[in-house]
């Protein structure tokens, strides 16, 4: 039976045409005159196909039993079947994402009346092509890639979207494990997804965008519908102090290495390493570092231009973890960098191995803030100053069935992660 879809989907505007079509199909043959009308089932099917007029991608699909239940509904289209959810009392199925344009459906639905009969009703439609449509690229996860515990769902749109409600409720992350999380936008083109704490290490995630049908701005669309799989590996949590000069790996809870390291000098905002909840971002071997990129090119007092090795960027500002082979005699006992973590050789080229894009990087002793729109120190907002950035205000339940609206901002269990100071810091 396919009519048993849980979770909830609102849709952002009604449908252009929801003419009931109450088609009653004819059940067994029974007695002439016997039974009572009031048990007799009526399936009504929406949309119908009026006066051969193609019907708007955002119109739902509908099945309304008045009398009896319905006990099975099927859509189908080229692109496969349609997902819907049943009410409570059975009375009443809804599509649950917005239809694919210029496509045509059939519907087959099958009730049962209070007489004990079953009765069958369907329905075709075809859908009418939809305006001009954005287009979503993804900053991250990597389809198939393997990633650190808090690694985030970074979408951009290629042009403003202002039905922001719309365009979340046609985004779908499921796992294997259950997890609350919440969408967030920064501006009009950029959302993205983060759990409330860390996810569950060996943790398999499925992201799907249902946005071909859904209107996202005037006379603007969704474009089409994508999927992204990726997999949570070990949980690595990373901490740092630039006042003790060291920083300290697990992994999976067990304590791997204290590696000493120098930060930056200070002096100016620059040379000062950012201070907050980082997530390793990219590995390179090797990276130029060039201090124009920061706004200080030749000429400037403080220019340079080198290569390093064995490098992990963790911020937009121009930090990364890397080989510092010149200021070994500074790790462990001074900052004298520009503002990245210098390690040895050999200690960075472990942590460059060690390392999976979204791995948390706490830093700890410097005044100068990790901003969360700096790389991705989206774990710099606390978890409700984090759904204030969803359009719906809600977060969502993730587990092996689907992604749903769930619990409105503020509620929920004690967190973990960042906000709970989950890893302690060995004595050093």
């Amino acid at each position: 039976m396919r009519v048993g879809v849980s979770g909830t989907k609102g849709k952002g505007r009604a449908a252009a045409a929801t003419l009931m079509a109450g088609v009653l199909a004819a059940g067994t043959a029974g007695c002439a005159g016997g039974g009572n009308p009031g048990d007799v089932l009526e399936l009504a099917v929406a949309p119908v196909q009026n006066g051969g007029a193609a019907l708007r991608p955002d119109s739902p699909v509908t099945v309304q039993a008045k009398n009896g239940t319905v006990e099975n509904v099927t859509v189908t289209s080229r692109n496969g079947e349609v997902q819907g959810e049943l009410s409570a009392d059975r009375t009443r199925w809804r599509s649950r994402w917005t239809l694919d344009p210029e496509t045509d459906y059939h519907v087959a639905a099958t009730g049962l009346g209070r007489d004990g009969r079953t009765r069958t009703v369907t329905s075709s439609f075809r859908t009418a092509k939809a305006g001009p449509s954005l287009a979503v690229s993804f900053e991250a996860p990597d389809n198939r890639e393997t990633v650190g515990v808090g690694m985030p769902i970074i979408m951009h749109f290629d042009r403003a979207v202002t039905d922001k409600v719309a365009a979340e409720n046609g985004l779908e992350v499921t796992a294997s494990r259950p997890v609350e999380g919440a969408w967030h936008w920064f501006g009009s083109r950029t959302v993205v997804f983060r759990p409330r704490s860390y996810w569950p290490a060996h943790t398999d995630v499925t992201f799907r965008s249902h946005l071909a049908g859904v209107r996202v701005a005037d006379n603007l669309w969704g474009g089409r519908n994508q999927e992204l799989r990726f997999r949570i590996g070990d949980e690595h949590i990373t901490k740092a102090s630039a006042k003790k000069h060291q920083m300290w790996v697990w992994k999976n809870g067990k304590f791997m290495r204290k590696i000493p390291v120098s930060m930056g000098m200070g002096g100016s905002r620059e040379h000062t390493t950012t201070n907050g909840v980082h997530l390793t971002m990219e590995k390179a071997n090797p990276v130029i570092m060039d201090s124009s990129t920061t706004g200080c090119g030749p000429g400037c007092p403080g220019y340079y231009r080198q290569t390093v090795y064995s490098a992990v960027r963790i911020s937009n500002s121009g930090e990364y973890v890397h080989a510092a082979p010149w200021s070994e005699g500074s790790q462990g006992n001074s900052n004298v960098s520009h503002g990245c973590v210098n390690a040895s050789d050999s200690n960075a080229a472990w942590f460059y191995r060690f390392s999976y894009r979204g791995d948390p990087y706490t830093i700890t002793g410097t005044n100068r803030k990790l901003e969360p729109e700096n790389g991705w120190g989206y774990w710099q907002l606390n978890w409700n100053d984090w759904l204030k950035g969803s359009a719906s205000k809600k977060s969502v339940q993730v587990g092996p069935q689907e992604g749903s609206q769930a619990a409105a901002a503020g509620t929920g269990g004690a967190p973990t992660g960042p906000e709970a100071g989950a890893v302690s810091k060995p004595a050093s």
